[in-house]
């Protein structure tokens, strides 16, 4: 049987690996919790590893002067900075990736979809966006796979996230063996004649 080498895959700690949400929840996930034995997971909570404690106070992207930023309410804390500088750390630490399944909806995580309020304040989201660490993920990998948990859920875009994954996980695989070429050595105008044994003469026996 062929073996296809394992994806590399990016995902938010909280899907099936560890309760890590802001309400120490852990999300359940049949897609991620089958791949488990065929896919190399690298978890990650964002949240966690900025220093926040578990659970935590939620986060919420707020927009302000026409800027993006990644607020804690109840403590009125800027968290911007510390987001970005740890996303931009993390993912220039890592491997060569095939893949991220991000938690939908997250401040921090989410490809998309993440709720943009006005203020800190009671009020009602006014527009969506990517999470903070989600939008430097598609910025450096744009051409993984990337999806969050919810959308897997749909067959068609889990289908569609297998076979981005496992081709780059097999064009990495081909570029990293550096297979020669066997005629790269080759020199211009010569050719190898195959099956071709040294020419022997025999002399006739006379008589």
């Amino acid at each position: 049987m062929r073996e296809f080498p394992k994806p590399i895959v990016v995902v938010s700690k909280c899907i099936e690996f560890g309760p890590v949400r802001w309400n120490s929840e852990i999300i359940s996930s049949d897609f991620v919790r089958k791949l488990k034995h065929c896919v190399n997971f690298i978890p990650v909570c964002p949240e966690v590893e900025i220093g926040l404690g578990v659970p935590r106070n939620p986060l919420r992207v707020v927009s302000s002067d026409g800027k993006l930023k990644l607020i804690q309410p109840h403590t009125a804390i800027d968290l911007t900075d510390k987001m970005l500088e740890f996303a931009e750390s993390f993912l220039n630490s890592l491997p060569t990736v095939d893949g991220f399944i991000l938690k939908s909806s997250s401040p921090s995580c989410a490809p998309r979809g993440t709720k943009v309020y006005p203020d800190c304040q009671e009020s009602a989201p006014t527009a969506r966006s990517s999470g903070f660490f989600g939008k430097k993920a598609l910025q450096k990998y744009p051409r993984a796979a990337v999806e969050d948990e919810r959308r897997l859920a749909n067959p068609r875009t889990a289908k569609h996230f297998l076979e981005r994954a496992f081709t780059s996980a097999r064009l990495r695989q081909v570029k990293a063996s550096k297979l020669p070429n066997p005629r790269a050595k080759l020199k211009p105008g010569k050719r190898v004649l195959h099956h071709a044994g040294p020419r022997v003469r025999t002399k006739r026996k006379i008589g």
